[in-house]
C-alpha cells in the first residue's frame, strides 16, 4: 500500500544533481524531510502544499527513510514540449504512475545506435562487481591509488534506489572527476547515459563513454530478507556473467564487515558468497585483502572455500591494504556503510578498495 500525506514546504535543507530535500510540516504540526526530483516537481518554494508518499517514512526503513514529494498539486506544471516530439522510447518504471521516458544510449534515435547495433565485446576492460552502493567510493579511492588518471564509468543497476539523483555520492564523485559518467539500467533511471540492461550498460560504458574501467553496484538502498536467496545483491553474481559473458574480466568485490551484529555479514558477508559463489558462471578474480589478525584469517579461510568450490572458476587474489586508509580517507564523499563510517567498520571499505587496487594494477601488467 502507499501511505499519501498533505504538507506545506517550510524551507530547503540542501541539494545535490537532480534533487532537493526540503523540510516539510504536516497537518499534524510535525516537520519531515521530504525529498524532491526537480525532473519531476521542479524547485518548490516555502509554502507551497504538496503531496507526499511517506509510505518507507511511516515504516522507519533506514536508506528509503524520507518522505517523497509526488506533485504540488497547486503548482502549474513546468512547460514541456509535446512528447510525441520527444526523442527516445525508453520507459523506465513501467505502467507505475511515475513512468518516464528517457533516451535509451542504443536506441533508433539516439547517436551512439551505429556504434552499439553490433557491438559484442568489452576488449578485456576490468569490470568491478559490488554488492552495495557504499561500495563505489572505496573502490574507486583504489583504483586512484594505483593510477588516478583512469577513465572509470559507473553502472547502476535497479536493485536499490531507481532514480540516480538519489545518490549525494554519484553527484558529489562526478563534480570531483572521479567518474567519467554513470550508465543507469534496467528500471534504474537518471544517468548520463540510459541502458536497458547490464550487458548494454557495459557496452555504453565501453564503446561510449570510452572507460578503462567500469564498476557496477545496485543504487543506494537494498533489499534483503533475512534469507538464503531473498537479497537485491544477487544482482551482482548476474553483473559478473555480464561481463564475462561480453569478455570483459571481472573482479569480485567482496562485501565484509568487523561490525555488523548480524551474524551472517561478519568476515564475508552471505550476499557474497551466494552471488559469486552460486550465481555467477564465467571465471572471474576475487581480491582478497590481507588483514590482520583473527578478522584477516577468517576473510581469508571465506575466500579460500569460495574459490575452491568453484572448481577453479573464482581465482583468489591476496591484496596487501598499505597506503589504502589514507587513500580512504581522503574520498570527496563520507564512507558510510549500513549507517557505519570508516572507523566503524574499516575492513569493509578495505574489501572493496582492494577491489579497485587489483583491477588498477591488471591494467598495468
Amino acid at each position: 500500500m502507499i501511505q499519501w500525506r498533505r504538507g506545506v514546504v517550510v524551507e530547503v535543507l540542501s541539494s545535490w544533481a537532480g534533487a532537493v530535500e526540503y523540510a516539510v510540516r504536516l497537518p499534524s504540526g510535525d516537520r519531515v524531510r521530504a525529498l524532491g526530483y526537480v525532473d519531476a516537481v521542479g524547485v518548490l518554494a516555502p509554502g507551497t502544499v504538496v503531496l507526499l508518499n511517506t509510505t518507507a517514512l511511516e515504516r522507519g526503513l533506514g536508506t528509503g527513510g524520507l518522505a517523497i514529494v509526488v506533485a504540488a498539486p497547486d503548482v502549474l506544471p513546468r512547460p514541456v514540449d509535446d512528447v510525441t516530439a520527444v526523442r527516445g522510447h525508453v520507459v523506465k518504471a513501467r505502467y507505475t504512475p511515475s513512468q518516464t521516458m528517457v533516451l535509451g544510449v542504443d536506441e533508433q534515435d539516439s547517436e551512439h545506435h551505429a556504434a552499439l547495433a553490433d557491438a559484442d565485446d568489452l576488449a578485456g576492460m576490468p569490470v568491478v562487481v559490488a554488492d552495495l552502493h557504499s561500495a563505489l567510493p572505496a573502490i574507486l579511492a583504489g583504483l586512484r591509488e594505483v593510477a588516478p588518471d583512469l577513465r572509470v564509468a559507473y553502472v547502476m543497476t535497479d536493485g536499490g534506489a531507481l532514480p540516480i539523483d538519489f545518490s549525494r555520492t554519484v553527484a558529489a564523485l562526478r563534480g570531483a572527476g572521479w567518474l567519467a559518467a554513470s550508465v543507469t539500467v534496467g528500471q534504474a533511471h537518471g544517468g548520463d547515459l540510459e541502458a536497458v540492461n547490464v550487458h548494454t550498460g557495459l557496452l555504453a560504458a565501453h564503446h561510449v563513454v570510452g572507460a578503462d574501467v567500469t564498476v557496477v553496484s545496485q543504487g543506494p538502498g537494498n533489499l534483503g530478507t533475512g534469507t538464503r536467496w531473498g537479497f537485491s545483491g544477487t544482482s551482482a553474481g548476474e553483473a559478473v556473467n555480464a561481463a564475462g559473458t561480453l569478455r570483459g574480466r571481472p573482479v569480485c568485490s567482496l562485501r565484509i564487515s568487523e561490525a555488523d551484529p548480524r551474524e551472517r555479514h561478519r568476515g564475508v558477508s552471505h550476499h557474497s558468497l551466494t552471488a559469486y559463489g552460486r550465481v555467477s558462471l564465467v571465471p572471474a578474480d576475487v581480491p582478497v585483502p590481507r588483514l590482520p589478525g583473527g578478522l584477516g584469517r577468517r576473510v581469508l579461510d571465506q575466500a579460500r572455500e569460495l574459490c575452491g568450490a568453484s572448481g577453479g572458476r573464482l581465482g583468489l587474489h591476496e591484496v596487501d591494504v598499505e597506503g589504502l586508509d589514507a587513500a580512504l580517507r581522503d574520498t570527496p564523499v563520507p564512507l558510510r556503510t549500513m549507517g557505519r563510517g570508516y572507523d566503524d567498520d574499516r575492513a569493509g571499505f578495505l574489501g572493496a578498495a582492494v577491489a579497485g587496487r587489483y583491477a588498477a594494477r591488471m591494467l598495468k601488467d
